[in-house]
Parts: C-alpha cells; sequence; structure tokens
C-alpha cells in the first residue's frame, strides 16, 4: 500500500537546511510575517475566507523554506494521511474476511503495529548518528518506502498467507510509515525550537495535511476493499546521544508531561475492533456496506480538519494544562454517544443509524485532533537541540507505546467480556470502561505543565550543551570533508 517515494526525500534535503544569518537578518521576520499574514486587508469576505489559507501556507513557506512545508504535505499528507488510512480500512476487513479471526485476537494484532512507532527512538538514533554516503535523512527515508511497499505486496499478492506471516507484513507496512515519520519529524522539532512562534503553525499544517491524506484514504478505502479485496567511534556518539536524553528525561518539566502523554494514550483503551464487527454485522449491528464504511471515515477526516482549525484559530495561545483538562472532559462525555448507538437508543429518538454514525465520527474526530494537537506542539517545545531528532522521536514512541498498550488492554477487555464475531451481548460494557478510564484520565492533567508555547521548558544549560552541534551534520545533503572525518 506504501510505495517507495525517492524523490521525497529531495523535498526534505532541503527543509533541513538551517537558516543563515542573512535570513535571520531580514526585517520580514516571523512576527512582521505572521502580522502581515493576519492583518492583509481583503474586502470580500468570501474570496477572504477561500484566500486565507494560501496566505497561511505563503507566510510559512517564506520563513521556513517552501521545500519543507511540500516534505511535510508528502509525508503527513500522502504517506500517514492516505496510505495509513487505507491501510487500516484494509487490514480490519483483511483479518475479518480473509483470516476470519476472532475480534479480541484483531484488537490484539492491531496493539502490534504500534510496535515500530515504539522503536521510534531507534530510527531517530539512525538518522542522527549514522550518515549512509554522507547521508543522514536520505536512505532512511528511500528504505522506510522500500520495506513497506514490499511487505504490502507480499500481503497482496494472493494466496494462503499465514497469520504469523501477515502479522509481520502489516508490522512491516507499519515500520515504512514510523521510519518515514522519524525524518520529517526531526526537520519539525528542529524549527519549532529555532522559531517557537510557528510552533503551533508548524503543528496545524501536519494535522491539515494528516487529515485531508486521510480523507482520501478514508473515501477511496471501501472502494478499495470492495473491488479489489482486503562501529566504535559510532558507539561513543550512540552513548553520548542516550546519556543526553536520559539528562534530559531527569528533569521533572519533561517527565511529567512525558508521563501523562503516556497514561493519557494508555487509558483510553480501544474498543474500536468490537465496534467495527458490531456495525459491519448483518443480524446484531446495522450492517453498514464496506462503501459506507469508508464514507464514515471519510466524514470523520473531514472533521478533523475541523478540530484543526477550531484549535489553530481559538486555543494554540493558551495553556497546555487547561486546554489539555476541558478537552480530556470532553473526550469522555462524548465517548458517551458510542453507547447510545450500541444500545440502539438513537432509534428510539428517531434517529436513524446512518446519520447518528455520521455524527457521533464527527464529534469523536474534531475532539481527538483538539486533544491531539497541543501534545504535539508540548513534544516539541521538549526536544534538547542537538538531539531533536532522536528525543522527538523517543517522546512519540512513548506516544506510541501508550497506543500500545491501549489497542492490547482493549483486546484483553473484549476476550474477558466474551465480545465475538456472533455475540456482542457485552460491547456496551466495554465502551462504558472506556469512557469512565477517560474521564479519570482528569486526575493526571496536573503533570502538564501550566504554560503556553512560548515559553521555554528545558532548562538552559542543556540547550547550551547542545547548540554546539553543527548543523550540516543534521541535513540530507552530503557531509563535507570535515564532517565525514568526524564521524
Amino acid at each position: 500500500m506504501q510505495d517507495p517515494k525517492p524523490n521525497h526525500s529531495e523535498y526534505i534535503d532541503q527543509s533541513e537546511k538551517p537558516l543563515t544569518e542573512n535570513e535571520e537578518d531580514e526585517e520580514h521576520d516571523t512576527n512582521n510575517l505572521a502580522e502581515k499574514y493576519t492583518n492583509r486587508t481583503i474586502y470580500n469576505p468570501i474570496f477572504s475566507t477561500i484566500l486565507e489559507p494560501f496566505q497561511w501556507l505563503q507566510m510559512l513557506s517564506s520563513r521556513l523554506n517552501p521545500t519543507f512545508v511540500l516534505g511535510v504535505v508528502l509525508v503527513y499528507g500522502l504517506n500517514q494521511g492516505f496510505s495509513w488510512s487505507l491501510f487500516k480500512v484494509v487490514s480490519d476487513y483483511y483479518w475479518k474476511d480473509v483470516q476470519k479471526v476472532q475480534p479480541s485476537e484483531v484488537q490484539l494484532f492491531i496493539g502490534l503495529y504500534y510496535i515500530p512507532w515504539v522503536m521510534k527512538p531507534v530510527w531517530g538514533l539512525l538518522t542522527d548518528v549514522f550518515p549512509v554516503k554522507g547521508f543522514r535523512r536520505r536512505p532512511y527515508f528511500i528504505l522506510s518506502g522500500a520495506a513497506g511497499a514490499l511487505c504490502a505486496l507480499k500481503v497482496a499478492s494472493g494466496g494462503g498467507v499465514a497469520v504469523a506471516l501477515a502479522l509481520g507484513c502489516l508490522m512491516g507496512i507499519s515500520a515504512g510509515v514510523a521510519m518515514a515519520d522519524v525524518v520529517i519529524d526531526a526537520c519539525i522539532a528542529r524549527n519549532s525550537i529555532e522559531i517557537r512562534s510557528l510552533a503551533a503553525d508548524m503543528q496545524s499544517l501536519c494535522g491539515f495535511c494528516s487529515s485531508a491524506g486521510a480523507l482520501v484514504g478514508y473515501s477511496t478505502s471501501g472502494f478499495f476493499v470492495h473491488h479489489i479485496g482486503p562501529q566504535a567511534q559510532a558507539a561513543q556518539k550512540i552513548r553520548e546521544a542516550v546519556n543526553d536524553m536520559y539528562k534530559t528525561l531527569k528533569f521533572p518539566q519533561v517527565w511529567k508531561p512525558a508521563l501523562y502523554m503516556y497514561m493519557s494514550l494508555a487509558l483510553n483503551i480501544s474498543t474500536h475492533e468490537g465496534q467495527f464487527y458490531w456495525y459491519t454485522d448483518p443480524q446484531a449491528g446495522p450492517a453498514f456496506s464496506q462503501e459506507f464504511v469508508g464514507m464514515i471515515y471519510a466524514i470523520g477526516a473531514m472533521a478533523s480538519i475541523v478540530g484543526v482549525v477550531i484549535y489553530h484559530k481559538t486555543l494554540k495561545d493558551y495553556p497546555f494544562r487547561p486546554v489539555l483538562f476541558f478537552v480530556q472532559l470532553l473526550f469522555g462525555i462524548s465517548g458517551m454517544l458510542d453507547i447510545v448507538f450500541i444500545r440502539r437508543w438513537n432509534l428510539a429518538l428517531g434517529i436513524p443509524d446512518y446519520y447518528f454514525i455520521i455524527l457521533e465520527e464527527c464529534i469523536s474526530r474534531i475532539v481527538s485532533r483538539i486533544r491531539w494537537m497541543p501534545i504535539m506542539v508540548l513534544s516539541s517545545q521538549l526536544c534538547p537541540l542537538g538531539i531533536e531528532g532522536t528525543f522527538f522521536a523517543l517522546l512519540m514512541c512513548i506516544d506510541s507505546l501508550g497506543a500500545l498498550t491501549s489497542k492490547s488492554a482493549g483486546g484483553i477487555l473484549l476476550h474477558y467480556l466474551h465480545v465475538t464475531r456472533n455475540d456482542f451481548k457485552n460491547l456496551w460494557v466495554s465502551v462504558l470502561i472506556r469512557n469512565v478510564l477517560r474521564i479519570l484520565t482528569l486526575g493526571l492533567v496536573f503533570l502538564v505543565p501550566n504554560s503556553d508555547m512560548y515559553e521555554t521548558l528545558i532548562p538552559p544549560n542543556v540547550v547550551e550543551k547542545t547548540k554546539n552541534v553543527d548543523h550540516e551534520s543534521l541535513q540530507m545533503i552530503p557531509l563535507n570533508t570535515n564532517e565525514k572525518e568526524e564521524t
């Protein structure tokens, strides 16, 4: 499902170049550009609304480099958005209709998809420490695409594939997406550190691209499923990088929000597979068609764009703690809509299944996206310069470890409550337990700093130690002679 895209690396190549002194001395600095962007006078309100996103992209391109913006669009839009959304729908139907396994088993398998994401610090170390023929990013970017494509071809080649082999291939696809994600996240982390006023804008761009790509992926997923089928010096550098990560993690300003990230995801146990089996079941559930399932997810992807807009327009300048508190509260309350749907109370209220599931999906996606945005912005502010690629990957590893715990716990819960392919009697109980845990997560919000994106969270001595790292050592361009000798 994920084809190798060697040309994409050219975009990442340019995007990772540090700003020159001339660029930093230009009068149209970030604040002036942002002010020009927000205060531009356009008298036609309709035209202004249409033109505003393009003005915003122009502002980002002027300050961050157009190839960086294009690289984010390609990686988050094509790789994470389109490919990953298509992968999720197709793999659900693959386990259900081809391998014919139980939903509790599928829930555990889905959790294993996150193992490559838990290993993101390893990918980060590879890109930060081991250049290949003078390149630090490009080879791994190409490798991720090739690995994902080969695994996808194996599963799609037809014939009987053992469950273990199929699971390994699907995990390989996940690994390809994860490795490409590390490459672009390193660029985003550095730019977020160096240009703090644009940190939220960069995450908004990622959110827009991911949601738009997911919209296309989910929109076409039903069609596809229905019509196609479901060394010593290097060791020293590694030790130094690991020590730097350990020192950074020891600061309360870092480990507390990292702990919250993990717990907020781990306690949000996933019951998705049980619900998916239920609403595609012709007897017990509403028996949604494959095309309609894809349409549901597509509409949800559109709704997630709304979530990004809401955060970008109204919430990005607020402190992290109150935003996460109220969003987490709304997250728990909105989850009760799943119980209403499973118990079919929507029919008693006169709301047809097709309308209610779309309403529920839109609310869920909007709230989830708003909940995700401040966590990503906060993560970018916790990375010390010099190991920003590795450390951001470590934080995303914690994120993925929480998702792995969530999926695994959900599988165990579905198995314990005996939710099977044909028995959904206790499905609503599992969703209720999930929602209660979401509410209980509010007790952990104190771990998040009560600061905004403009405040420095990492102690200056850590940043000062890593500021002397040569910017060129983090690029995808060939290293010069001196750098090659040093590495």
